[in-house]
């Protein structure tokens, strides 16, 4: 038979998604005249037709008839006595236009490998199209449904079918999902792995948390309240920090809505995560104290050219201002971009002694007082205060490098 039935492949690429048909018959095409190239050397006077309803392909030759004895190119032409016989009304001067018997002239092997190269090229396009489609969409919120649960890695798909993956790097903490369950996440990133397309998708990304927002909160969206910047701790805390364009609109009170019902959904999706929204400003000492809530800062000082500030609050203040395992300071820090200290103003208050911890760098290892500076014990009494299981809840020490350090302190005491 002349024509070749693609009919099993074709039905494959027949309703290939979001392939437009002249992109598709253009492929086709073009897999088998590089065969009648490597068949002819040449597919300039070939056609090649393919019938997208039936899924089956045709090749038509073109060859100018000529006088016999009088053929110079067996490829682009044909004798007189050759073409009567094909038909006998041709004459000399006129185009012969013949169909190839595709099965007899290149043989099943090359068939074959053609529906191969039509299959792989078919997959290209669609992989390039995915690429595409979701390099468009990084940033943007995405539903995708649980397909497969492992260790390290969620498999969801979205609604055409397509994988996409949600690392647990890129789950919050106390994420749990089933099979089935539907999960809103953030376009991260597509990379390639093997040839293949990978959407991987994030729940922890501050995108994620400016996309929520932005689907709440009206004024965000229509681009009266800009977020100036996010920074997270995903499950444990957030700060926000958004900006009015219109006087009339007061941002903070916008995003979280009357009676907090704004922000409710969103604390929902973000597994009770505790979202601060402060107002952004430019006066730096301003940004650290709302930077800080819900801590009360008595004073600081702030040298911008190192980029620290040294900030003072009332003991009770201290461990707001630190929070649990102190992210309320180190999510503070990142917002402003300085390196916060947090001191105990005892200011007002009938002074004690007590011993500032640098004193005690030859007993104590450096790294250790930065620890316990960073919870804003900045003196002995500091650490003595506090027992030793919130100092082992909230800095990195180990049980018995607390006990030493507090031994150390005592004697300072005792030896008083």
């Amino acid at each position: 038979m002349a024509s070749i039935n693609l009919i099993e492949s074709f039905q494959e690429f027949k309703d290939a998604e979001n392939i437009d048909r002249p992109t598709l018959m253009k492929v086709m095409e073009d897999v088998f005249k590089t065969l009648i190239r490597k068949k002819y050397g040449s597919d300039d006077n070939f056609d090649v037709i393919v019938n997208d309803q039936k899924g089956d392909l045709e090749i038509f030759r073109r060859r100018t008839i000529v006088d016999d004895d009088d053929l110079y190119n067996t490829l682009t032409e044909i004798e007189y006595k050759d073409a009567i016989k094909i038909e006998p009304d041709y004459q000399v001067g006129e185009e012969l236009y013949e169909e190839v018997d595709i099965q007899k002239e290149f043989g099943r092997r090359a068939i074959l490998a053609g529906k191969q190269t039509l299959a792989s090229r078919i997959n290209d396009i669609k992989k390039n199209i995915l690429i595409k489609k979701y390099e468009d969409r990084i940033g943007e919120i995405v539903n995708g449904e649980v397909y497969q649960v492992w260790k390290k890695e969620i498999l969801l798909l979205d609604e055409e079918g397509n994988e996409m993956l949600l690392p647990k790097s890129e789950q919050i903490p106390s994420d749990y999902f089933k099979k089935g369950e539907t999960i809103r996440a953030v376009v991260k990133k597509v990379e390639l792995k093997n040839s293949q397309a990978v959407i991987i998708v994030s729940r922890t990304d501050t995108s994620f948390l400016a996309k929520l927002l932005e689907i709440e909160v009206p004024e965000i969206f229509d681009g009266l309240i800009v977020i100036r910047k996010i920074v997270r701790d995903p499950g444990e805390r957030a700060k926000v920090a958004v900006e009015s364009f219109d006087d009339r609109i007061d941002p903070v009170g916008a995003c979280v809505g009357m009676k907090g019902s704004r922000i409710h959904g969103i604390v929902r999706e973000l597994k009770n995560e505790n979202i601060d929204v402060i107002n952004w400003t430019n006066n730096i000492q301003l940004l650290i104290q709302r930077s800080l809530t819900p801590a009360k800062i008595t004073s600081m000082d702030v040298d911008m050219e190192t980029k620290h500030a040294n900030v003072y609050l009332k003991p009770d203040q201290v461990s707001l201002a630190i929070g649990r395992r102190g992210v309320n300071i180190k999510l503070a820090c990142e917002l402003t971009g300085l390196e916060i200290d947090v001191f105990r103003d005892n200011e007002g208050e009938v002074e004690e002694y007590d011993v500032d911890l640098e004193e005690f760098t030859d007993e104590l290892e450096t790294w250790v007082i930065d620890e316990l500076k960073k919870i804003g014990c900045d003196t002995a009494k500091s650490v003595l205060d506090l027992s030793d299981e919130e100092l082992e809840r909230r800095t990195d020490l180990e049980k018995e490098t607390i006990a030493e350090v507090k031994k150390v302190l005592k004697e300072e005491f005792s030896s008083e």
